[in-house]
This record gives structure tokens, C-alpha cells and sequence, in this order.
């Protein structure tokens, strides 16, 4: 495996800051990209870093990147991740025309998940998208909740993973949110495992199993 950093430009002029996981033997033509949590709390691309790295040792093509006023990305972070939009798009249309991937998975990591999902159906290459710890409950919702309709509303199959600890949505909720969602869904979820504690390096690998696990069943 090698890394290569780039910068990636959005619609809006925004140059992100990009970091690509090379697989040494790539095992098929998907890209995934990573979107790492809220950037207001401290959220940045080094978060997913352990992810990337199991995915390209697993022989996928993984791209990291800090979303606008993260890390070294220019431009402000928006509040309720609406803007950020446009970056994930950026990076995906990134990813197709220069990593030889011509499919793309979307994994987004607790707020990254709702901005993740709210880009699945505007780029017509992905193929599917993985929610970790989606922060579906009241309060989030107060700042992420214009996001859900987007990715419930998508017929694109979807893997939800969650503990069932998790502080900004109860297992209830994220059932009685995604009752309502079109198309394939899966939900996994973690016994006992809270929020923060399953965005910890800890869980990295077993993130990765269940991210490449969904790959399989595409």
C-alpha cells in the first residue's frame, strides 16, 4: 500500500486537502471515499486514517479528505454540514476520473454520515453508502436533520452501523427512522458499544470487515 496527498477543488472554488490509500494489488474498480465527523468538534481526515488503511491492505482504493476549514482544507466549515456537501461530490468526481475507479462506495463517520448521504444521489457512480454511529437522534437532528430525507429517499442499497450505546440515537430511533427508507438497508449493530468509544481506533478493524463484507454483497 502507498499514499498520495492532492488537492481537490469543489464547484465553489474550495481546494481540499486529499489524501489517496493505493492498494499494491487492486481488487476491483470501486473507490471508497471517507467522510470524517462533524469538523465544528475537531472532526478531520487523520480521524479515518486507520479505516483507509485497512481497506487498501484489503485491496481497495480508499481516499481520505478534510472537509472545507478542516485541517489543512481551505474555507469555513458550515454549521449544519449543507455546504459540505459539494466536497464529498468534489472528491468523488475526483476519485473517478483520476484512481481507475470507475464505482464508488460513500462511508460516512457520525455527522460525515448525514453529509455523506445528502451527496449518494448526486453522483451517479456510487453505488452504495455506510452510515457509522448516523446521529439520527432529537438533538442532532436539530442541526443535521435536513440531510435525512436524502439518504431514506435513495434507492442505493445502505448499511447502517451502530452501538447500541450510542449517545445521539437510540436503537429505537435509528429503527423508527429507517423504517421509512427506500430500497436495501442493512443495520449492524454493537452490543453495548457507545458513540465515541466506536469512532476510536479500537473499532477500526472491525469497521473495515463490515464495510468490505458489504462490498462483497453488492
Amino acid at each position: 500500500m502507498s499514499t498520495e496527498s492532492c488537492t481537490v477543488e469543489t464547484s465553489d472554488g474550495i481546494k481540499l486537502h486529499t489524501r489517496f490509500f493505493k492498494p499494491q494489488d487492486p481488487k476491483s474498480n470501486l473507490a471508497i471515499i471517507i467522510v470524517h465527523p462533524y469538523s465544528i468538534m475537531g472532526g478531520c481526515q487523520a480521524l479515518m486514517r486507520g479505516i483507509a488503511v485497512g481497506l487498501a491492505e484489503k485491496g481497495y482504493r480508499a481516499i481520505t479528505f478534510d472537509m472545507r476549514g478542516a485541517g489543512r482544507s481551505k474555507g469555513r466549515p458550515s454549521l449544519t454540514g449543507s455546504s459540505e456537501i459539494l466536497d464529498v461530490i468534489a472528491v468523488c468526481r475526483w476519485a473517478v476520473e483520476n484512481t481507475g475507479a470507475d464505482r464508488i462506495l460513500v462511508v460516512g463517520s457520525s455527522a460525515g454520515a448525514p453529509i455523506a448521504g445528502s451527496a449518494v444521489d448526486q453522483v451517479k457512480e456510487v453505488v452504495g453508502y455506510v452510515s457509522l454511529g448516523y446521529p439520527f437522534g432529537l438533538t442532532a437532528s436539530i442541526l443535521f436533520g435536513r440531510h435525512h430525507k436524502a439518504i431514506l429517499q435513495s434507492i442505493k442499497p445502505k448499511l447502517f452501523v451502530m452501538g447500541t450505546k450510542d449517545g445521539f440515537t437510540s436503537v429505537k430511533q435509528l429503527e423508527s427512522k429507517l423504517k421509512s427508507a427506500a430500497g436495501r438497508v442493512e443495520t449492524h449493530l454493537l452490543e453495548g458499544v457507545g458513540h465515541f468509544q466506536m469512532e476510536g481506533p479500537s473499532y477500526d478493524a472491525k469497521m473495515v470487515d463490515l464495510i468490505v463484507r458489504f462490498i462483497q454483497s453488492l
